[in-house]
């Protein structure tokens, strides 16, 4: 049986006006001859809400790099599918904003890769990009679009994790979303010296989860799987000494997506874009359009699923080996496959597949040891997810 189609990143175009160290892409400052021409864009459009209404989410490069983004993001409104954007903030300005609100975005993720305007800058390779993009993000909160912060982290800005989300409260931010640097892309040259050892990373997973306990914002963590497995553990040992206020269902039940209540403009209100999911979501209920019209898992993991230049995105979502192997659970190798936490988690598919060139090979960024922890639950757990991540391609 075929997934639901939950969440699709489309690489509306490679140009941007960064060279950020971790960008997945390796930018151009203009738009490429082979990306998809406005028709092209309007027919995946139509392609993709054929299989279903998931979240779009239009990222780059910089999407705001194409005159035709705001006639994108309209039409697929028409189509019924939610649209939201992944841009560094940048360019946003006054009108800007006004043209997103009125294209019917459901939300905006603007990334900010530091609380300090140097590490911010020092990062996306051009000064003065941290003030501009906090700007950006002023002018879409004044328009009543919702925003979601970004934060890529690694050991350049790990430090300042507890000021960034003073900011995004500062700023009234709908949520924060930190993710964990994949060595992808450009990202393959610093993540020797980037990448969060794994306990380190265990110690921001728990930090993170104990802060979304009383925070007012939706706080999500992405590309760490294993964080659905340090809140299940955590809930079980509150649990165990008599807290039984969790919101979060403990591996071993049926869980459904919890919706998180967001205070927007007008209220609190529900959003479809912050909500419970599972680990890794790549080929299960995500996939990734690049700016050519290539099928991907994900962003970050490069093997390719299908081309929608020779297949319907339905024959690709369907259809795929690829898809097919990370929807098989059991496929999984190493600790991932005997981890009894597979069906919330799952492991990184990405960082399996730069570590050892296997996407179904074990989680390298995980300290989780399955043979020593005979207590933990069953594998099967059955968990409805839907979306809530916007990847900071921009």
């Amino acid at each position: 049986m075929t997934p639901a189609l939950r969440l699709v990143f489309w690489e509306t175009t490679k140009a941007c006006n960064l060279s950020c160290k971790h960008c997945r892409a390796v930018p151009q400052r203009a738009l490429g001859p082979d990306e998809l021409d406005t028709a092209r864009a309007f027919e995946l459009v139509d392609q993709i809400a054929e299989v279903g209404r998931p979240v779009l989410v239009l990222s780059g490069g910089e999407p705001l790099f194409r005159p035709d983004i705001f006639d994108i993001g309209a039409y697929g409104v028409e189509r019924g599918l939610r649209m939201a954007m992944a841009t560094n903030g940048t360019l946003i300005t006054q009108e800007i904003a006004g043209r997103i609100r009125d294209a019917g975005f459901s939300r905006v993720a603007v990334s900010l890769d530091g609380a300090r305007a140097a590490t911010h800058d020092a990062f996306r390779n051009l000064p003065g990009s941290h003030a501009r993009a906090i700007r950006g993000i002023q002018f879409l909160r004044e328009a009543g679009v919702s925003v979601q912060i970004n934060s890529t982290i690694a050991k350049h800005n790990v430090a300042e994790l507890p000021d960034m989300l003073d900011l995004a409260l500062d700023l009234t931010a709908d949520a924060l979303h930190l993710f964990m640097l994949v060595p992808v892309g450009c990202g393959v040259e610093i993540a020797p010296t980037q990448m969060l050892p794994a306990d380190e990373y265990e110690r921001v997973l728990h930090w993170f989860d104990e802060e979304s306990k009383s925070c007012p914002i939706d706080l999500k963590a992405t590309c760490a799987p294993h964080y659905y497995r340090i809140r299940a553990q955590r809930i079980a040992e509150e649990r165990s000494r008599g807290d039984l206020s969790s919101s979060f269902i403990a591996p071993g039940t049926r869980a459904k997506a919890a919706p998180v209540l967001l205070h927007g403009e007008h209220g609190p209100h529900v959003s479809a874009l912050s909500a419970m999911t599972r680990g890794c979501l790549a080929g299960t209920a995500v996939c990734f359009v690049s700016n050519t019209g290539k099928i991907y898992p994900c962003g970050y993991l490069p093997v390719e699923a299908g081309d929608t230049r020779a297949q319907s995105f339905k024959a690709i979502w369907g259809g795929s080996p690829i898809f097919a192997q990370l929807r098989d659970y059991d496929a999984l190798e190493g600790k991932c496959g005997e981890c009894r936490f597979t069906a919330i988690c799952g492991g990184c598919r990405a960082r399996a597949y730069a570590a050892t060139g296997s996407f179904l090979a074990e989680e390298p960024f995980c300290t989780y040891r399955p043979d020593l922890d005979r207590t933990a639950p069953p594998r099967g757990v059955d968990i409805d997810v839907a979306p809530a991540d916007m990847h900071p391609h921009a």
